[in-house]
C-alpha cells in the first residue's frame, strides 16, 4: 500500500543517523525517499528500505520490489519536473564498491546533456559524495551541509509530484 506522504507517527533511519520528517518525500510500506544532503546533481535523491538492511542480497523479495518500483516511478517523476532527459540509476553495495553509510540505497540522478564532460565521471562523483558525506556524519553530527529548510523546501517541492 503507498501513502506517498510521511506519516507523522514514523521515523525513518539512514544506517544509524536518524532523517527529519520533512526531508521525506516519498514513502511505501517497505520504502522511503529523501533528499540528498550532498546531491550530485539538482534532484539527486535517495531510496532505501524502511528495515535497516546493510547489503543488496540481504533484502526480501517485497522489498526488492517495492525499492526499485519506488524508483522508477520517483524517477520518472523527477525527470519529467526537472526537465531531464535521462536517469543514473545507481547501488554502492559493500564497502569496496563505495558504500559509506551502511543501509541499502538507490541513488536517482536526474541527468542532462552536459551535466559531466565524461558521463562516467558521475560515478566518481557519487563515491567522493558518498565519503565526503561520512566524514562529515561522523565529525558533524548536525549536518550543515544544505540546511534543514533548504532540504525541506526540495522534499516538499518533490512530495507534490506524489
Amino acid at each position: 500500500m503507498e501513502s506517498h506522504r510521511a506519516a507523522a507517527e514514523e521515523v525513518y533511519y539512514f544506517g544509524p543517523y536518524k532523517i527529519e520528517k520533512n526531508e521525506v518525500f516519498f514513502t511505501t510500506e517497505l520504502s522511503f525517499a529523501l533528499v540528498n544532503l550532498r546531491p550530485v546533481v539538482p534532484g539527486h535523491v535517495l531510496v532505501c528500505p524502511k528495515r535497516l538492511v546493510k547489503r543488496f542480497a540481504d533484502l526480501t523479495a517485497e522489498e526488492t520490489t517495492d525499492l526499485w518500483l519506488s524508483a522508477q516511478k520517483i524517477g520518472s517523476k523527477l525527470e519529467s519536473h526537472l526537465k531531464a532527459s535521462s536517469l543514473t540509476l545507481s547501488i554502492q553495495d559493500g564497502p569496496e564498491a563505495g558504500q559509506t553509510v551502511p543501509h541499502v540505497h538507490i541513488h536517482i540522478l536526474p541527468r542532462k546533456g552536459g551535466d559531466f564532460e565524461k558521463n562516467d565521471e558521475v560515478y566518481d562523483v557519487i563515491d567522493i559524495k558518498e565519503k565526503e558525506l561520512k566524514e562529515k556524519l561522523d565529525l558533524d553530527k548536525e549536518r550543515k551541509d544544505r540546511t534543514t529548510d533548504e532540504m525541506a523546501e526540495e522534499a516538499d517541492e518533490f512530495r507534490a509530484l506524489f
